[in-house]
């Protein structure tokens, strides 16, 4: 275990102070951060909004399961996952000195704990939702999620490893709401009454 956090600490310190720049300083904080801005979230509202009206039988099942993959990870990740490892950030303070003394912090701490990151598993739960059902943008979905879940190392909050459980558990949780959704739906067609029937992934 101590080996495996010597690597978990220098490969964090390399992404946090070796690859650090002033532009990086700017562009890492605002990725991390991106769903506060609130052009971004009236984005993100009108595209649920669209996907609901006008998105067909597809996109008002991405629509509902985008709340409950969200829900879901976001509770998993914060509630249970975090509260059973409680294991500190590198920039939390314990006795009065940082856990890694030279971690480059460009953002709050905050007071959750570290393992794992709930960025990676929010982000990376939503990409395999929206993969799972547009395939052809499964680029772009998970590459978006990647980055910022290495935004959590830039910025001094989380570890190598918090990220890589994070999109792991992410992953994960996906997969099995949408297996889930597509037996209660299949369920409910066989006995006529599922609504969405055919909108689950191609």
């Amino acid at each position: 275990m101590e080996f495996l956090f010597s690597m978990d600490k220098a490969v964090f310190l390399f992404i946090n102070q070796t690859l650090g720049s002033p532009v990086g300083d700017v562009v890492w904080p605002a990725i991390t951060s991106y769903d506060r801005f609130w052009i971004v979230r009236i984005a993100l509202a009108a595209l649920w909004l669209w996907l609901l009206i006008r998105g067909g039988r597809k996109g008002r099942t991405v629509a509902i399961l985008t709340i409950l993959v969200l829900i879901v990870c976001d509770k998993m990740s914060s509630e249970v996952l975090k509260e059973f490892f409680m294991r500190p950030r590198p920039c939390h303070e314990i006795d009065g000195a940082r856990v890694i003394p030279e971690v480059r912090l460009l953002v709050h701490c905050g007071p959750g704990q570290s393992f794992p990151s709930s960025h990676a598993v929010n982000n990376f739960g939503l990409a395999t939702l929206f993969s799972l059902y547009y395939r052809r943008f499964t680029w772009a979905f998970l590459g978006w999620a990647a980055l910022v879940a290495l935004s959590r190392l830039a910025v001094g909050v989380h570890y190598p490893s918090d990220i890589l459980g994070g999109a792991i558990i992410g992953v994960l949780l996906a997969f099995i709401l949408v297996r889930g959704w597509q037996l209660a739906e299949g369920h409910l067609g066989s006995r006529g009454g599922n609504p969405l029937e055919g909108s689950g992934p191609p």
